[in-house]
């Protein structure tokens, strides 16, 4: 499954939106200009001032001054002659950064800049007609993994252990078998999580899977959130090895809030559905605020919504009135500093204060 469709001030101080008072986290927006109209689905946070952004029409942003200015990353031939939708992008430090483009067959690819974004290097290209990558996360600079639409009743999961110089598909053998037609939204890089060194969770339309050994090996277990062709889960995150979330809905009815987030506390081997206080629309990324003890927030293009209870509860947030909503999230590594990107080239710095 895949969604293959889905002003220039710059406020220097910020907006204060204070969260309702039960909540001691409250966001601080700063909204910021990006020079571009895509929509941005990739966004990956280095720090407090380095952060990458990637969106539809070979779009590639870069800011060094926390946002202050974003620059457009002039591109090579090769990822110009083709029209490509860079839907997810993960940022290893300030100037290395992997880039992937979804669509069917030759369309989705990975690419690699170790000189922020200078020069790129192809490092894969789908080789099925029937293939779509959808997103993709990395446990450090070395090791990652990739996951695509299912081929013919197959998972197609990706692995490489030497930063990319070779992507490995994983074998049918350790997968469980896929459900007709199953895959994952592409909506906001966002529905692989992964937590210590060993351990990561894909979320698919309606199951999530989970490997403890890197990938040598797979479960699957099914969730409560509702799911079909335009509905399901859209992303999921883990703050430890026992405590995750998944959030969704349907992206064709944005205001629809049901069955749309669920929670686990045993790393995922079962998940209850939030039904009372949960969150207020369709949101396709979720993340734990790296410096809290189990605060989360969850946003989508028509809003978001805070949980300071390991998401049993949620409360929704009220953007500044110059924003509709985002697409995705990226946290600075231990920092309650965060990047949001969306449409019509939507960026925005959100800053947790306690």
């Amino acid at each position: 499954m895949h969604i293959k469709l889905f002003a220039a001030i710059v406020f220097s101080c910020g907006l204060n939106l204070l969260a309702p008072a039960a909540y001691a986290d409250a966001p601080v927006w700063t909204q910021q200009t990006s020079g571009v109209t895509a929509r941005l689905r990739g966004v990956s946070a280095v720090n407090d001032n380095v952060a990458w952004a990637s969106g539809a029409d070979n779009t590639v942003l870069r800011t060094g001054d926390g946002g202050a200015s974003w620059k457009e990353i002039s591109l090579p031939a090769q990822m110009q002659n083709t029209p490509l939708d860079f839907r997810d992008i993960v940022a290893i430090d300030e100037r290395t950064a992997y880039l992937l483009s979804i669509g069917e067959s030759t369309s989705s690819r990975i690419f690699k800049t170790i000189d922020a974004g200078v020069h790129w290097s192809l490092q894969y290209t789908n080789p099925d007609a029937k293939g779509f990558l959808d997103a993709m996360t990395f446990w450090d600079a070395a090791n990652g993994l990739v996951i695509g639409d299912s081929i013919e009743g197959h998972l197609q999961i990706l692995i490489t252990g030497n930063g990319g110089r070779t992507w490995t598909k994983v074998p049918d053998a350790v997968l469980p078998p896929a459900l007709p037609n199953e895959g994952a939204y592409s909506a906001s890089g966002s529905n692989i999580a992964t937590v210590g060194q060993n351990d990561a969770w894909i979320a698919l339309s309606a199951r999530v899977l989970h490997t403890s050994d890197r990938g040598k090996s797979w479960s699957v277990v099914n969730t409560p959130l509702d799911s079909g062709e335009s509905a399901g889960i859209f992303s999921i995150t883990f703050r430890d090895a026992l405590h995750g979330v998944i959030v969704g809905g349907d992206y064709k009815q944005e205001n629809l809030a049901v069955n749309n987030v669920a929670i686990t506390n045993d790393g995922g081997k079962t998940w209850q559905l939030v039904r009372d206080n949960g969150l207020s629309g369709f949101r396709s990324a979720v993340k734990f605020l790296p410096n809290s003890a189990s605060s989360l927030i969850a946003l989508g293009p028509t809003g978001a919504d805070l949980s300071q209870d390991d998401g049993k509860t949620w409360s929704p947030l009220v953007l500044p009135a110059t924003m509709s909503g985002f697409d995705a999230i990226s946290f600075v590594p231990d920092r309650n500093i965060a990047w949001v990107s969306g449409n019509k080239g939507g960026l925005a710095r959100l800053r947790f204060d306690q």
